[in-house]
Order: structure tokens, then C-alpha cells, then sequence
């Protein structure tokens, strides 16, 4: 069973089985890594915060670079009306970044592998930002689906359009994630089979394949929590700016 690459997306339970009314919220492996990252943020940011030298360390640097890094993003997408959401923006792209760099250690779990996981998120914002809009801009902000511009004949069409595209939302932001990190992981997984089965002489192909596909997936984690919260910074700009 362990050598099928499905097998490492399994949700198991770690200690006893809790329920309530049929619903089951035992603690899990998935569970246990979403803990893990939060407290790493936790902790790396602590030590990078808590000594402010003229020449940094490295968890220093670290802190500092992120914060400049997000604190751009959110400039060049929402502008300075999307800095009161840093704090948001901040720990939701640190807690992918954490959840999908985690799962690229042996034998861990990629939290960010299950649909769940990232349609929550996903849905969190999505429900999030609307509120926003509506409490900005009141009724004024359903002119998000109306764009400016366009022949009166075609605009129920587009109205419809941009109705589609904005629910759809959720689902684009969260397939995209879990399906990135799903595929390369499988990937990997297969490759690493190969490695064995095929063994010293005939492995070495595959063996190069998997050190090359682990460096690209150590990319397309970082780019995962990338888009993921630069997408959030564009729908919070639609939101606060009403762009349409």
C-alpha cells in the first residue's frame, strides 16, 4: 500500500475518535501539520522580531524580507487602501508557504494536497471580500458586474458572465492550489518508486529526474502561496477600489 502514490494523501486519525452528533472531528495527520506550520510561523517570527541588530541573522532577514515582500504585493495590487488587511494577507500567504514547504519533507503530509483544505480557505475570502464590498460600497457594489462600456445589447450577457466568474471565484483559487500540489507530489512519488524498483544500474534516470522534480516542486510551492495571495490582493481590490 505504501508503494501506491495515492497512499501519502490519506487523512488518518491520530488518537481517539471524537464526535459530534455524527460529526467527526477527531484530531488527524492533516490536523497535526496545520498545527506544526502555524507554530514554526510562530516561532520564526518571534526569534525574527524579538532582536532588531543593524546587521540581521538569517530568521532576521528572513522576517523582514517577508514583511517587505507582502507589504509590495499588497501596495501593487490594492493599493493603500488594502493596507489595513496586511495582518490577513500576511499570515495566510506564510500559512501556504508553511503547509506546502512542509509536505516536501519524507513522510510528511501536504495539507494543501486536499480540496477541503484550500476550498475552505478559498471560501473564507471569497465571503470575506464580499462582505467588504457590500460595506463599502453598499448596493453600489453589484456595478462590479456591470462593466462600463459595453453595447446595451450584449450587457445582459456579460452581466451574466461576470456574475459566473465572480462565484467561481472560490472554486479557481482552491482547485488551482490542490491540484499543483497534488500532481507534483504523485509525481514524485512515482519517480521515487521507479528509483526502487529499477534499483543502483537501472535507477540513476529516474533518481536524476526525482532530484530535478523536487527542486521544481520546491519552486512551484512558493509560487503556489504566491498566487494564491496575490489573488486575494485582486479580488480585495475589486472590493475596496470597484473596478469594473
Amino acid at each position: 500500500m505504501a508503494t501506491n502514490p495515492m497512499y501519502q494523501f490519506n487523512v488518518y486519525r491520530i488518537g481517539p475518535e471524537i464526535k459530534i452528533d455524527q460529526i467527526d472531528i477527531s484530531f488527524t495527520n492533516a490536523s497535526l501539520f496545520m498545527i506544526i506550520s502555524s507554530i514554526s510561523i510562530l516561532f520564526i517570527f518571534s526569534l525574527g522580531s524579538s532582536k532588531k541588530n543593524i546587521v540581521p541573522n538569517k530568521i532576521q532577514l528572513f522576517a523582514e524580507l517577508s514583511y517587505t515582500f507582502i507589504s509590495k504585493m499588497i501596495n501593487d495590487t490594492a493599493g493603500s487602501k488594502g493596507k489595513p488587511y496586511f495582518a490577513f494577507i500576511f499570515s495566510l500567504f506564510m500559512f501556504v508557504l508553511f503547509c506546502n514547504m512542509f509536505g516536501m519533507l519524507p513522510y510528511a503530509f501536504t495539507v494543501t494536497s486536499h480540496i477541503i483544505v484550500t476550498f475552505v480557505l478559498a471560501s473564507f475570502i471569497f465571503v470575506g471580500v464580499t462582505i467588504i464590498g457590500f460595506l463599502k460600497h453598499g448596493i453600489g457594489y453589484l456595478k462590479l458586474f456591470v462593466p462600463s462600456g459595453v453595447p446595451i445589447v450584449l450587457l445582459p450577457l456579460i452581466v451574466i458572465i461576470e456574475i459566473i466568474s465572480y462565484l467561481s471565484r472560490p472554486i479557481s483559487l482552491s482547485v488551482r492550489l490542490f491540484a499543483n500540489m497534488m500532481a507534483g507530489h504523485t509525481m514524485m512519488k512515482v519517480f521515487g518508486g521507479f528509483v526502487i524498483s529499477l534499483g543502483i544500474v537501472g535507477g540513476w534516470l529516474p533518481l536524476s529526474f526525482s532530484v530535478a522534480l523536487t527542486g521544481l516542486e520546491i519552486l512551484v510551492a512558493f509560487l503556489q502561496a504566491y498566487v494564491f495571495a496575490i489573488l486575494t490582493c485582486i479580488y480585495l481590490n475589486d472590493a475596496l477600489n470597484l473596478h469594473h
